[in-house]
């Protein structure tokens, strides 16, 4: 298997922004609304996208690529949330589809976790959506835990998102 997991550069933005979105299309498909998922701006993500990579803040941005291709994305560092400030937080883990279910998820969760304990941290957190029923099933395997924390964002319609923990 084996994929190359790198930090994501400046110069990926474009690249970063285009996997974003086919992510984004693919995984909330029938949980987001169609006009919002299809009226995702590329150009104007990829100018978000470069900026955060020029001054990333408290998050590492990453590129997951096989075969010299990017094919996921991950954002991790420290947690956001206001009752979890030692732990570190898994802000985004994507992978286009045409590559689940074929390990490449996990390799990037491990490297996500293996990455929070060298910073330091001895607890992680995720937010997922909760009708993302795929996804869930995801993170159970790999220990995590609903810890009953929700919250409401809206994407086009008001949606629930479930936090879940593990010990790293």
């Amino acid at each position: 298997m084996g994929i190359l997991i790198r930090k994501a550069l400046p110069d990926d933005a474009y690249e970063y922004a285009r996997i974003h979105i086919a992510c984004w299309q693919a995984a909330y498909k029938d949980m987001i609304p169609d006009e919002y998922l299809s009226n995702m701006d590329i150009d104007e993500l990829a100018e978000k996208t470069q900026r955060v990579l020029i001054n990333p803040g408290s998050f590492n941005w990453f590129y997951a690529e096989n075969n010299g291709e990017m094919i996921g994305r991950l954002v991790i560092g420290k947690a956001r949330d206001k009752d979890k400030v030692e732990a570190g937080e898994i802000a985004a883990m994507y992978l286009l589809s045409e590559f689940w279910d074929k390990g490449y998820g996990k390799e990037m969760m491990e490297f996500s976790l293996a990455e929070l304990r060298r910073a330091g941290h001895e607890e992680a957190l995720l937010w997922v959506l909760e009708a993302n029923s795929r996804a869930r099933r995801f993170y159970e395997k790999c220990g995590f835990v609903f810890d009953g924390t929700k919250n409401e964002i809206n994407l086009g319609a008001p949606l629930i998102e479930v936090r879940y923990t593990r010990m790293l």
